[in-house]
């Protein structure tokens, strides 16, 4: 029996049938546009095990010449010791062959995350440890857009837990602070923001949002992974996953030093990575998956729109989904851990794809507007 996976963009298409039974898949030509500069594209970095079993949590760049960076981390299995971080570069229909980039040590390297200064340096940030709450944050550094790297170096000597961003890119506030969402997952879950005055040479840690007990109660529950953005100087924002079934929201009016209590934002949330970017013209894009069942479904990723700062979300497109029911023994179709950017008026969004492969899609603005419909 054949089922449908499919990537949405309905202006310029991908749709891909993945066959039940070994999982391959095929894409059918988009619609005729112009290929050189379409609406909405859709692919892959990657293909089925290529050049390993299994990949996750991507994160992208877009580049002062116009290229973009991907990066993911890869091996035989999430949490094992082969896997490492790995890295593409260049743009739809022209990558480079996925690269293994950092490999420090025979333990598991997670949730890497790229940021660009306004120099032009790049960092990618990412975590190293054979178990969450112990992992460290390691980092290296590029000046020349992602063709050389420098050796690896841990961000807080000596920390466990992870400082820096956790899953998400950090943002440059209007005053030059870089802000990163933070979390340690050691008992309860715990977010906060770090902070560095110094262009990411050192970093200090805000103290952990109170968490409401009557709702977040015993090891394993809470908040992590904030994704942030500043509504004008000095007033900054993030919102977190929860295992509460729904995304939580925080608010700072001291350029991220004090928070507020986190609290519902009305969106759903199954326990999995979000992600957001702010337009120039303030306009909010969120990628998450819409679930309220606390390690509920991911399936599907969809994009959610806000005019005004976050209060209301009254858009959204799914861009990726499937009615593909798993064999018994099989995982449910997802698509998770989500990364967004902007770039002029053009967004572009990268995913985990089944485990499988790294998946993305970049639209412009007008184009996800046409698509997106009213949100239920």
């Amino acid at each position: 029996m054949l089922s449908k996976t499919i990537i949405t963009a309905s202006l310029t298409t991908c749709i891909l049938l993945a066959s039940c039974g070994d999982g391959t898949s095929k894409k059918e030509k988009p619609a005729e546009t112009d290929p050189a500069a379409p609406a909405i594209e859709t692919s892959y970095f990657t293909e089925d095990g290529v050049p390993v079993p299994e990949v996750h949590a991507s994160t992208i760049l877009h580049l002062n010449n116009g290229e973009l960076l991907a990066a993911w981390f890869g091996g035989k299995k999430e949490g094992t010791d082969d896997v490492g971080i790995y890295l593409v570069k260049g743009k739809p229909g022209s990558w480079s062959a996925p690269t293994e980039v950092s490999k420090i040590r025979e333990d598991a390297h997670w949730n890497p995350v790229l940021a660009q200064a306004p120099d032009g340096k790049i960092t990618l940030f990412f975590k190293v440890g054979k178990k969450i709450p112990t992992w460290e944050t390691w980092y290296i550094v590029s000046e020349d857009n992602g063709n050389t790297w420098t050796e690896a170096k841990e961000l807080v000597t000596g920390d466990k837990g992870g400082r820096g961003p956790v899953r998400n890119k950090p943002i440059i506030l209007a005053d030059g602070k870089w802000v990163a969402g933070a979390s340690h997952e050691d008992g309860p879950w715990e977010a906060f923001a770090d902070i560095s005055t110094d262009n990411g040479a050192t970093w200090k840690a805000t103290p952990y949002l109170k968490l409401d007990k009557n709702v977040f109660s015993g090891k394993g529950k809470g908040l992590i992974q904030p994704t942030l953005w500043e509504s004008a100087p000095g007033k900054v924002h993030m919102l977190l996953r929860s295992t509460a079934g729904a995304i939580y929201r925080a608010d700072s009016e001291d350029g991220a030093l004090t928070w507020s209590g986190p609290y519902q934002t009305g969106l759903p949330n199954p326990n999995s990575g979000i992600d957001l970017t702010r337009l120039d013209d303030g306009t909010l894009v969120l990628a998450y998956n819409p679930d309220t069942t606390n390690w509920g479904s991911r399936n599907p990723l969809s994009l959610a729109i806000s005019f005004d700062n976050g209060a209301t979300w009254p858009k959204e497109l799914n861009i990726a989904y499937s009615d593909q029911q798993p064999a018994e023994g099989q995982r449910r179709p997802e698509f998770s851990y989500p990364a967004v950017i902007h770039y002029g008026d053009t967004i572009a969004v990268t995913y985990t794809w089944n485990r499988k492969k790294i998946a993305y899609w970049i639209g412009t603005k007008a184009a996800l507007l046409k698509e997106a419909k009213d949100r239920k």
